[in-house]
């Protein structure tokens, strides 16, 4: 593979607040300590099998692991890690805004949490490193959540209030990603009733996709009275079918929610690691199969589906660093011969820039690019990380 990427193009990495920052309080972090000794016992039945879980044993089978606390310390240390990601040749960053920490209480809106923000999209200015916001990820403050969540009929309007003041305060910034991942939020907390809030529904399901789907709206037309200029979309987690009823499942999940929301959408967020193919490799993460050639067929799919940019928003994979070192490369050549054939992808980010809290994972997972000592908040550069850097630095595979 000999591919020059377009002047311009975005390579970056990927956070989010809650798996980073540290010292939120949200439906989650309430939720880790109601739930971390049930998760440690059943650690075994869930990871057992896994190649990994030898590696993973303890950690896993400890409660604490499942408890985020300070997670990477990123809420104070964003601008050593900013620092990092431009060493590493990034131009991009995505990352989350707390909703819980703008908005603790109904209404009220914190000027100290909307300035630390501030401060976050001025240093990755400073770097040369364009800010791409997450509105949204998978948290919500207490407040909401003791009214239903997304579950409220009002659900869209308290969001869209939150996004009116975020939008005020950065009316600069070009790229906004609404919702993270509405499919698998839904799917985890209300289809399979795993994940907070637990309310296996089917009906719930519908009634809070519909609920997103309408904040999306609301949230986009918001944005671009802020800024007519702003590219505002939302990032969904895509997975490749190829077995038995896989148009089917290609359509409700990788589809449906993005036809909901056709004309407020600038372009397609997409989060792609695995396809459902046992012929292909696997990885350590829940034995997820490593498939680039899946990658090059749902670029190819989205590209001509809906004729937009695409943006890879997340893309890594947890296993040894050579492993990672060879995914991504792997994964961007797909890319590559995916825009070779007219696919208009515009930017690239590693899910994630820190190893950090993966969710009802805790911390067994490692993702990042930079290794975390928990213990002692150190960073360490792992060497997939100055592989990624030379294709980054050089725009091309």
């Amino acid at each position: 593979m000999n591919f020059q990427f377009p002047k311009g193009f975005f390579w970056g990495s990927a956070t989010s607040a809650h798996q980073v920052e540290g010292g939120n309080i949200n439906d989650w972090s309430a939720w880790e300590k109601a739930n971390a000794g049930r998760l440690a016992l059943q650690s075994e039945k869930k990871s057992g099998r896994l190649p990994v879980w030898p590696e993973i044993k303890d950690r896993a089978q400890n409660s604490q692991n499942y408890i985020s606390g300070k997670t990477c310390d990123h809420y104070n240390r964003f601008r050593e890690d900013f620092d990092i990601a431009k060493s590493l040749n990034q131009n991009a960053h995505r990352f989350s805004i707390e909703w819980s920490r703008i908005e603790p209480e109904e209404g009220k809106f914190s000027e100290k949490e909307i300035s630390h923000y501030r401060e976050v999209v001025k240093a990755l200015r400073e770097r040369g490193i364009e800010p791409f916001i997450t509105l949204w990820h998978w948290t919500i403050p207490l407040w909401f959540r003791d009214k239903g969540g997304w579950f409220n009929k009002n659900a869209p309007d308290y969001f869209a209030r939150y996004v009116r003041i975020v939008a005020s305060v950065f009316p600069e910034v070009k790229f906004w990603i609404t919702l993270n991942e509405t499919n698998v939020y839904a799917g985890k907390g209300y289809w399979e009733g795993i994940r907070p809030p637990q309310s296996k529904s089917l009906f719930r399901y519908l009634v809070v996709n519909r609920h997103l789907s309408r904040a999306h709206i609301a949230a986009y037309k918001i944005i671009k009275t802020a800024n007519p200029e702003a590219c505002v979309g939302i990032t969904h987690h895509i997975i490749y079918f190829t077995r038995f009823m896989n148009k089917l499942k290609n359509y409700f999940w990788n589809h449906l929610f993005f036809s909901s929301i056709r004309d407020c959408q600038d372009f397609i967020g997409l989060n792609y690691y695995h396809s459902d193919r046992d012929t292909a490799e696997h990885v350590k993460f829940k034995n997820w199969p490593f498939d680039p050639e899946g990658f090059y067929f749902i670029l190819k799919d989205f590209a001509g589906r809906y004729e937009k940019p695409i943006y890879v928003i997340e893309n890594g994979v947890w296993d040894e660093d050579e492993r990672r070192s060879h995914f991504i490369a792997e994964h961007i050549g797909a890319m590559a011969k995916a825009m070779g054939e007219g696919a208009d992808v515009r930017g690239y980010f590693y899910w994630s820039l820190l190893d950090n809290f993966e969710w009802d994972n805790g911390f067994c997972p490692r993702f990042g690019l930079v290794e975390m000592d928990y213990k002692t908040m150190e960073r360490k550069i792992r060497t997939s990380a100055r592989d990624y850097a030379k294709i980054c630095r050089d725009n091309r595979i």
